[in-house]
């Protein structure tokens, strides 16, 4: 694997680990704007800027308690193309009861870029099937 694999997978965990914290602000710092996110059927969100992006979380963990959900995690992870300013990456996701149960896994491809010198997410596309992938 390339560098700018292992670097895009390296900020990939980091983003996951602020996601299961609920830490919006590192999220944000591991993301790159404008960034856009496919989600569902087709249904394309785009945050021009980190207060976009930022304003979407408020109700997230309001969604999450009432999915039953605890934490996410990352089954599979590949760096399927990589570049040295930019990475595909194929990742297969677990959304998981306190107990560690699976009560929904889906694929997802995030996008990393490399900007001024650091990588972030730009684009994410998946296929969850839950009340989430629509926010």
């Amino acid at each position: 694997m390339t560098n700018s694999g292992q670097d895009a997978i390296k900020a990939f965990h980091k983003f996951n680990d602020a996601w299961n914290d609920g830490d919006v602000e590192t999220q944000i710092s591991l993301m790159h704007f404008p960034h856009l996110r496919l989600s569902g059927n087709n249904d394309f969100q785009s945050f021009e800027a980190a207060n976009d992006f930022r304003a979407t979380q408020i109700g997230v963990p309001a969604i999450l308690k009432a999915e039953g959900w605890h934490h996410t995690s990352t089954l599979s992870i590949d760096a399927v193309q990589a570049g040295p300013e930019k990475v595909h990456l194929s990742i297969r996701q677990s959304r998981q009861h306190k107990d560690g149960t699976e009560y929904n896994g889906f694929d997802t491809l995030w996008i990393f870029t490399k900007v001024d010198g650091q990588w972030g997410v730009q684009f994410r596309s998946s296929f969850l099937a839950q009340t989430l992938a629509n926010w």
